[in-house]
């Protein structure tokens, strides 16, 4: 069963490509059974049995991944019902209901733990970028993120950095050319090894690390378009852009902190790049709470009628008016 058309549309307005979602929290659900079954479920929980629940904000952040939450409650089987209760991208406060899931009780609760950790990980990416964006704000720098990521979550981590603010910088080793101090080691020399990436990769952008003033000016001297000052403190950053004086874009990067975002902002650099916005970054606290169950045959049930339609049940199968609702 692959993911319905709704939400693989709400993927690609994300820039998240569908099948890679699709793999990814397929992979998780089969990693939390291992083979089995969920022991504890089966055992206390009727097959039969339907609820709905509702994904909670726990404390204050910027939301993101909802569309790959959306996609973990779907891959979970059949018959689930997924109904948006926010905005992805926006910031909220302890206690706001994020989206509520209706469908049979085993489903929701086998997808739970994935979703809330993919939920956590991804709405503490967009609040940590949202912090150093508002910190810099004003100054014309632009906050970026890095290739420190963790290992094949990388387009979920950067798109998290997206909705947050920030800037993605290259994705992947084949995208852009980032001439390191192993690079011009290897090569004898910044310019050698400008003037081999270019030779090479003619089409490629190409950035050059730098650790030092006279490493910065060499690289503009060079022909280079864009230099990293790595390590640079405040003053030397202050001290490079006006060595460099305007003859190539700068970004600085390694052991900051956001107490100092302002000042390297108010440098004149471009860009601040920030590897702690994905290797370090804090989980939102996000719950999953039932807030309801019943069952589907309505002679198992009559007493309890929130499975059928009614103005007062938005949300639980057979009811989609909302723009926001997911049916599957």
């Amino acid at each position: 069963m692959s993911l319905a058309e709704p939400v693989t549309s709400s993927l690609r307005d994300a820039g998240l490509d569908p099948l890679y979602v699709e793999d990814l929290v397929r992979a998780t659900l089969e990693e939390d059974l291992a083979g089995g079954a969920d022991v504890t479920s089966e055992a206390t929980i009727s097959p039969q049995q339907w609820a709905r629940a509702t994904l909670s904000a726990q404390s204050a952040g910027v939301i993101a991944g909802l569309p790959v939450v959306e996609a973990t409650f779907e891959a979970s089987g059949d018959g689930m019902e997924i109904q948006r209760r926010m905005a992805e991208g926006s910031w909220v406060e302890p206690g706001t209901p994020l989206l509520t899931v209706v469908g049979p009780t085993r489903q929701i609760l086998l997808a739970e733990r994935t979703a809330l950790n993919l939920g956590s990980r991804l709405s503490g990416i967009a609040t940590a970028t949202n912090q150093w964006v508002h910190a810099v704000s004003g100054t014309g720098a632009t906050i970026r993120d890095t290739r420190k990521t963790t290992p094949l979550l990388r387009p979920l981590e950067k798109y998290a950095v997206r909705v947050g603010g920030g800037e993605n910088h290259r994705s992947s080793l084949s995208d852009m050319a980032l001439i390191k101090d192993n690079h011009v080691a290897a090569a004898g020399g910044i310019t050698a090894a400008l003037q081999a990436v270019r030779a090479a990769a003619p089409d490629v952008p190409v950035e050059v690390e730098v650790d030092d003033v006279a490493g910065a000016v060499e690289a503009v001297e060079a022909g280079a378009e864009l230099i990293l000052l790595d390590n640079f403190s405040v003053d030397q950053t202050r001290e490079a852009v006006a060595a460099v004086g305007g003859r190539a874009q700068l970004e600085v990067s390694g052991g900051l902190n956001i107490q100092d975002a302002r000042a390297y902002g108010e440098s004149g650099v471009n860009y601040i790049s920030v590897g702690g916005l994905t290797h370090s970054a804090r989980a939102l606290d996000v719950s999953l709470e039932i807030e309801q169950v019943g069952f589907t045959e309505p002679e198992a049930n009559t007493a309890n009628s929130w499975f059928t339609p009614a103005a007062s049940d938005a949300g639980v199968p057979g009811r989609d008016t909302s723009e926001n609702s997911i049916v599957t």
